[in-house]
């Protein structure tokens, strides 16, 4: 997901390494910064596959400043990655976040609209946390009050979650109609 918060962030506009490090950490909620440790070899791969390039620039003293910018290459790989992203991205749910998050770089409603429906496919199918014999486990089966608090939260999130994906959804059919 790192190397998709910096085509989409770049997308934007070309980016010092810290303002790009400070937007992935919000997107991420904080939860997850980004260490220099992994952001470099993430943009060097990105480089090396022509995706993104470096610009040097004067900065204070002898130390040039480094900007990042898509090359069309990039651009072109970040529409591909959003059109047609990997299961993960569609059943993660930080995952889903940060796809959704530069879902409108798409220009197509129909490309958009083909990522929300297999989210909401996602969705309509039994899964839980925890499983009995291959059976989805509820929150009113547990017995322990913090799966049975996490089961309860998902549930809530996930209702939401439907509503919305089906609101949006509708809109781009009726955008497409």
């Amino acid at each position: 997901m790192l190397t998709l918060s910096i085509l989409g962030f770049l997308a934007e506009g070309p980016l010092h390494a810290s303002g790009l490090r400070e937007r992935i950490s919000g997107l991420s909620g904080h939860v997850r910064p980004v260490s220099d440790g992994a952001l470099y070899p993430a943009l060097n791969r990105l480089r090396d596959a022509g995706l993104v390039v470096r610009h040097d620039l004067p900065g204070r003293g002898a130390t040039p400043r480094q900007t990042f910018d898509l090359t069309d290459s990039g651009h072109q790989e970040l529409l591909r990655r959003l059109a047609d992203p990997a299961d993960v991205e569609i059943t993660d749910r930080n995952s889903f976040m940060i796809l959704l998050a530069f879902l409108g770089h798409l220009p197509e409603p129909a490309s958009q609209l083909r990522v929300l429906k297999r989210r909401l496919d996602f969705y309509e199918k039994p899964a839980s946390y925890f499983y009995d014999d291959g059976r989805p486990l509820r929150a009113a089966e547990m017995t322990d009050r913090f799966r049975r608090g996490m089961l309860s939260l998902a549930a809530v999130t996930k209702k939401s979650d439907m509503q919305w994906l089906r609101e949006v959804i509708a809109e781009l059919e009726e955008k497409l109609a």
